[in-house]
């Protein structure tokens, strides 16, 4: 979902390859011929667990299908009060809730109910929008995400107080100014999903977590599956896993913070019920032959089509995907449709710039395909461990030269301290326009100072550490100044 803080998390971590370049190895995926299902399995349960540990990752729950059967099912770890997770623990699983929302949708217009192209104003009639665009805005440019809507004119996660029902969420169309004419650039915007969601509701007459219950859930036999509007209700049930996030690879409990989900990322679920959901996929079970070709077809303006992620190579042939995230909780999702295979992860940790969640998925992959998924000493642990290491080396050498000015009082001139002030004052910036700066690379996703923390927890302390050892070294060279 938010590849943004991925990009922030390595442009950060290029300070830190010199320290950590001796650590990596390549790894090759070697063919290895797997016997049966049980050796399969025995081979998958190892290598989560493994790659679990390598990124102090607590809890997860993987599922996996094949063909026309589930596969897998499994939990691994243990919740804080010592409950086993298994195939049928319920897990939050966050943006992966847009592709359900999708397809609400498309069942609609199946029925003659909602056409795709059709404005969404058309369904509201009492929108009083000020921008002329919005009552241009379609329904397939919120599903492609091409609404010409992002988080800079319209708050998602900084938006305060969040909603509290779908009913509301038309009141900021009447008010807002489009980033872009609708259909000329895709801006990955949770509220274009909230509003999918209200058009459900209203053209079906049913609460949408009702409807998806009964049109969607029901009939795929997803009985542990249901939809929830905003993330203090996964407090409600205590058979969730506890939400963590990482810092120098200790995992830490911590609570989902409030965030208004109905429509882009408000289902809890199970490995149990996602393994019938990705069978669903490829079964001919949701939609005509036309509409499940749209609903699985990339969006005009880029990859991202009706939730999902489409793509088409000559190796895995078509396949749909997505990401989705909580800051204390992740989810992993890719089907490869002609070769009728479906993986999903669910953890119970969120977002972090040194864990790649993605690789999990790649790995089980290989393994599904007789191959060895291979090893990196590139992981979450390792790169704590470098982090560690760097903040106290930087703390040290930044204690040695605070002092040693004081020896060195001649060799200080104005000139020095204004070009060294200057390049001091970097890292302060980076620290106090994070925020702007996440903004900036990812588009138009504004991430608030908690989804930072939680994300890159360890950069940002070593951030603070080089911020204050600069500015207590520019405040003491200038006192210096001063008293020569």
């Amino acid at each position: 979902m938010f590849t943004i803080l991925k990009k922030i998390g390595l442009s950060l971590g290029c300070l830190l390859l010199p320290l950590i370049a001796f650590m990596a190895e390549p790894t090759f995926a070697l063919g290895v011929e797997i016997q049966n299902k049980a050796d399969i399995q025995q081979k998958l349960d190892d290598y989560v667990t493994k790659t679990m540990k390598a990124n102090h990752i607590k809890g997860a729950a993987l599922a996996i299908a094949k063909n026309d059967e589930v596969f897998y099912a499994q939990g691994f770890g243990a919740q804080s009060d010592g409950r086993v997770i298994n195939g049928s623990t319920p897990f939050p699983i966050a943006s992966l809730s847009k592709s359900f929302t999708a397809l609400a949708v498309l069942q609609l217009a199946e029925q003659g109910l909602i056409d795709l192209d059709a404005p969404y104003a058309s369904y509201f009639p009492d929108l009083s929008a000020k921008d002329e665009r919005v009552r241009h805005v379609t329904i397939r440019n919120l599903l492609n995400q091409t609404s010409g809507l992002n988080d800079n004119v319209n708050p998602d996660m900084t938006r305060s107080p969040q909603y509290q029902s779908l009913q509301e969420i038309n009141q900021s169309l009447n008010t807002v100014k489009l980033a872009h004419d609708p259909g000329t650039a895709y801006s990955y915007h949770n509220p274009n999903y909230e509003y999918l969601a209200l058009l459900v509701e209203h053209v079906s007459g049913q609460n949408f977590a009702d409807y998806l219950a009964s049109r969607v859930f029901k009939p795929l036999g997803m009985n542990q599956t249901y939809n929830v509007s905003s993330t203090q209700q996964f407090k409600d049930d205590s058979a969730i896993p506890q939400g963590h996030y990482l810092l120098f690879g200790r995992s830490i409990r911590q609570a989902e913070p409030s965030w208004f989900i109905n429509g882009p990322a408000g289902i809890v679920s199970t490995a149990e019920d996602m393994a019938k959901w990705m069978l669903a996929q490829y079964s001919g079970r949701l939609l005509s032959p036309e509409l499940l070709e749209q609903y699985h077809q990339a969006g005009q303006m880029s990859p991202y089509g009706m939730g999902w992620l489409a793509g088409n190579d000559e190796q895995e042939g078509r396949t749909i995907s997505h990401s989705g995230i909580f800051w204390t909780y992740k989810s992993e999702e890719t089907i490869y449709l002609d070769q009728q295979l479906g993986i999903t992860m669910l953890f119970n940790s969120g977002l972090n710039a040194f864990v790649d969640y993605s690789a999990f998925i790649d790995g089980i992959a290989s393994i599904m395909h007789g191959q060895d998924p291979g090893a990196s000493n590139l992981n979450g642990r390792n790169l704590e461990i470098a982090m560690g290491f760097l903040t106290i080396v930087t703390l040290i050498w930044g204690i040695y030269r605070f002092i040693r000015l004081g020896t060195n009082k001649g060799s200080i001139t104005t000139g020095k301290w204004i070009l060294s002030t200057v390049g001091r004052i970097i890292p302060v910036a980076i620290l106090l326009f994070l925020p702007s700066l996440a903004a900036w690379i990812g588009a138009g996703r504004v991430v608030p100072w908690f989804g930072l923390w939680t994300t890159m927890p360890s950069l940002i302390i070593w951030l603070a550490v080089v911020s204050l050892i600069n500015i207590a070294n520019v405040v003491r060279r200038f006192t210096i100044i001063r008293r020569v």
